[in-house]
C-alpha cells in the first residue's frame, strides 16, 4: 500500500504521469484500492487540505466502456479542488485531464447510521446544482483498472458548481438530459437516466459504499452524481457549457495552456 501510495503521490507532485499501481496491489482489489487512496487522503488533510464531499466515479456505460471497467467507484473532495469560483481555470497540477457533466447534490442530512432506503436518500438532500467535474489520472494514458483508478481518489481533479440551486419536488434526476458543449460545438450528451439509472441511486451506492469503508456522508457535504454522458479531453484555452434540463447551466474556461 505505502509503495503505491508512493508512487501516486509522486506522479501528483512532480506533473509526471506514472504506471499503474495493479502491479502493487491487484488490479482488481477494490479493498487495496481504498486502502491506498485513504492513505494519500490522510497525507492530504495533513497538509491541510479539507474534504468537503465525495464523487462517484464510473456510473454511466459510456464512460465505463471509455475505461474498460465494469462498476462504480468513489473518491474524496477536497475544498482545494473547487474552482466554481475561478473565471479561468488553470491547468497548472493537472496530468491528463477530461470533463464531464453531472448533477451534484448538497446534502442537509447525514448519513451515517440507520436504512439507507430511497426516500431517506432523497430527502437528504438539500439542493442539487449543475456541475462539471474535470476529471484526471496520475497514471499514465488512463491506463487504468477498478484499482488504480481508486487509489488514484477515482481519477479526480477539479470541480465546479453551477449558480442554480434545484429542489428535488422540482426536477427529477432520472429525467434530466444533458448537452454539453466546447466552444459552442455539441462534444457529449446524456440522461440522467444513464448514471446507474438515476442520480440518486448513485447517491444511495456511495452512501452504502462510503459507510462500509468508514467514510459516512454529512450533512453540508457535495456529492457529485457521477457523469451523465462521456467525458472529453480538456482543450486549452477552451469554454465548455452545460445544460442539464430542470437543473441549469454551469459553464467554465479554462487555461491556455498547463
Amino acid at each position: 500500500m505505502a509503495q503505491a501510495a508512493r508512487r501516486l503521490s509522486e506522479a501528483a507532485r512532480t506533473g509526471s504521469p506514472c504506471r499503474p499501481v495493479r502491479d502493487l496491489i491487484g488490479a482488481g482489489d477494490v479493498a487495496a484500492g481504498y486502502a491506498v487512496q485513504q492513505r494519500l487522503a490522510d497525507l492530504r488533510s495533513a497538509a491541510g487540505a479539507r474534504v468537503v464531499g465525495h464523487k462517484i466515479g464510473l456510473t454511466s456505460p459510456a464512460v465505463q466502456r471509455q475505461l474498460g471497467v465494469d462498476q462504480p467507484d468513489f473518491g474524496l473532495l477536497f475544498d482545494d479542488m473547487d474552482v466554481s469560483g475561478y473565471d479561468v481555470v488553470p491547468l497548472a497540477g493537472l496530468l491528463q485531464p477530461k470533463v464531464e457533466a453531472e448533477i451534484a447534490f448538497v446534502l442537509g442530512a447525514d448519513l451515517d447510521t440507520g436504512d439507507l432506503t430511497p426516500e431517506r436518500i432523497r430527502a437528504a438532500v438539500d439542493h442539487a446544482v449543475p456541475a462539471l467535474e474535470i476529471v484526471d489520472s496520475r497514471i499514465a494514458g488512463w491506463d487504468i483498472t477498478i484499482a488504480d483508478t481508486i487509489a488514484d481518489n477515482a481519477s479526480s481533479g477539479r470541480f465546479v458548481l453551477g449558480r442554480d440551486r434545484v429542489r428535488l419536488d422540482d426536477a427529477e434526476p432520472a429525467a434530466a438530459v444533458m448537452t454539453m458543449t466546447d466552444d459552442g460545438e455539441v462534444v457529449s450528451e446524456g440522461t440522467g437516466a444513464a448514471c446507474l439509472g438515476d442520480p440518486l441511486a448513485a447517491l444511495g451506492w456511495l452512501a452504502r459504499t462510503a459507510r462500509r469503508y468508514d467514510r459516512p456522508l454529512r450533512a453540508g457535504q457535495v456529492v457529485l452524481s457521477g457523469a451523465l454522458g462521456p467525458m472529453v479531453p480538456v482543450r486549452p484555452g477552451s469554454e465548455v457549457v452545460a445544460v442539464i434540463s430542470g437543473f441549469g447551466t454551469v459553464a467554465t474556461r479554462f487555461g491556455a495552456s498547463s
